[in-house]
């Protein structure tokens, strides 16, 4: 269905763009073939085929994209801007040799007691200093964005000090005005893990993180999030930090059911979290309880493949559950910011077809971010679209990593 333009207010000049020709058009609800799309400003004024395309348009058009002869795809495969809903980008070093050990068989205890695992990686990120950080986080969501990604869940939780955390929401708000970076949802995620100056002192960490809270939501994150498992944050804990970071006006989503059987995903229907991650060993009745409190499912296709999980993912879908997709980039984990390869993975280790994946890497993002303003084709919505490689959004299925040929945020192009 075609939507109406809407007519600039006052005086102010509008920056319209149209994109016309395109061969396919993917809305988020539907698929529409030779479609336009008309932006204004940084917003959606209008989509639906071309033939329907009005005659006038208010405002003086910037730029027309006519897709039939960019790269000579034919038309191309338009999306909405794809959404990771969660990640872990902030962080110095790698943790290469460690998952090498991983991979021969060693045990967490034989990686630890070889300088491994997360205090590694904390020990690192704490020695490095602040530009040096920052400019390996550029390059990093620069990566997202090129690949199709306009909007990351990004945590902080590698440094584990008041300062240090808070320096790391600064940091990813300042980064996102920057040209070139995606948009961030910035989650606060100083309860990653214990770090080693409180061994011993463990109720008193839990009470620092809860009190960090109020001055994370001031200085620009968005949500908090915990680790519920049994080698790091228990249930009780949880609940304490997601309360404290909800009186701050955080948004609580939590780690669920990443490696050990835990009933973290049924606190978080508990708490009415705007998310559940991972969900690797959730159970029916763990489903049953995110679908009755409609808390989304944050699903991680690449780490459940690396870990041989299997999250319930059709038995989130049929209960009505919103399934969002996230990358889990991590420096102990996986590495990947394609989002179009995670979708891939969706499809081909989770069973999910092309159209749910893609449904969840931006509706479902959308909804587990509370971002009602993007992830779909709809008028009012952000102009985020990416023109893919291919004409058919079965090529995602084909194609581990589909690249993009152009990439929008907010109407305006990102260079390649």
């Amino acid at each position: 269905m075609a939507h109406g333009v809407t007519s600039p207010g006052g005086d102010r000049r509008v920056a319209v763009r149209l994109l016309t020709n395109i061969g396919r058009l993917w809305t988020g609800s539907e698929i529409l073939s030779n479609a336009a799309i008309v932006t204004g400003d940084d917003r959606i004024a209008w989509v639906g085929p071309s033939a329907e395309l009005p005659q006038r348009i208010p405002g003086v058009i910037d730029d027309i994209v006519d897709v039939d002869h960019v790269e000579n795809l034919g038309g191309g495969l338009v999306t909405p801007g794809l959404i990771d809903a969660h990640s872990h980008p902030v962080y110095a070093g790698n943790r290469w040799a460690e998952l090498a050990m991983r991979s021969n068989g060693s045990s967490v205890a034989e990686i630890n007691a070889a300088g491994g695992g997360v205090n590694s990686t904390v020990t690192v990120t704490r020695g490095t200093d602040p530009w040096t950080l920052c400019n390996g986080v550029r390059l990093r969501l620069g990566r997202w964005l090129r690949s199709g990604t306009t909007t990351l869940e990004a945590k902080t939780g590698y440094h584990l000090t008041r300062d240090g955390e808070l320096a790391d929401v600064r940091m990813l708000r300042g980064l996102e005005g920057e040209p070139g970076m995606p948009r961030i949802h910035v989650t606060f995620m100083a309860a990653h893990t214990v770090p080693p100056e409180f061994f011993g002192r463990r109720p008193d960490y839990i009470d620092a993180v809860s009190s960090w809270c109020a001055d994370a939501a001031a200085v620009g994150a968005d949500s908090v999030d915990v680790l519920c498992e049994k080698s790091q944050f228990s249930e009780d804990e949880a609940r304490w930090i997601l309360n404290a970071g909800r009186r701050s006006g955080l948004l609580p989503r939590l780690h669920a059911c990443g490696d050990s059987r835990t009933g973290a995903a049924r606190l978080a229907a508990e708490l009415g979290c705007a998310s559940a991650d991972l969900l690797h060993q959730a159970d029916d009745d763990d489903v049953a309880a995110l679908a009755q409190a409609g808390v989304a499912a944050v699903v991680c296709p690449g780490t459940a493949l690396q870990t041989s999980a299997r999250p319930p993912v059709r038995a989130l879908l049929d209960r009505g559950v919103a399934v969002a997709l996230g990358s889990d980039h991590t420096p102990g984990g996986t590495g990947i910011t394609s989002m179009a390869l995670i979708i891939s993975l969706a499809v081909s280790y989770l069973g999910m077809s092309v159209e749910e994946a893609l449904r969840a890497a931006t509706i479902g993002g959308a909804h587990a971010l509370r971002a009602t303003d993007r992830g779909a084709m709809v008028r009012g919505r952000l102009a985020d679209m990416v023109l893919w490689d291919a004409d058919h959004e079965g090529a995602f299925v084909w194609s581990y990593g589909l690249t993009p040929r152009r990439v929008w945020l907010g109407g305006e192009p990102i260079p390649a």
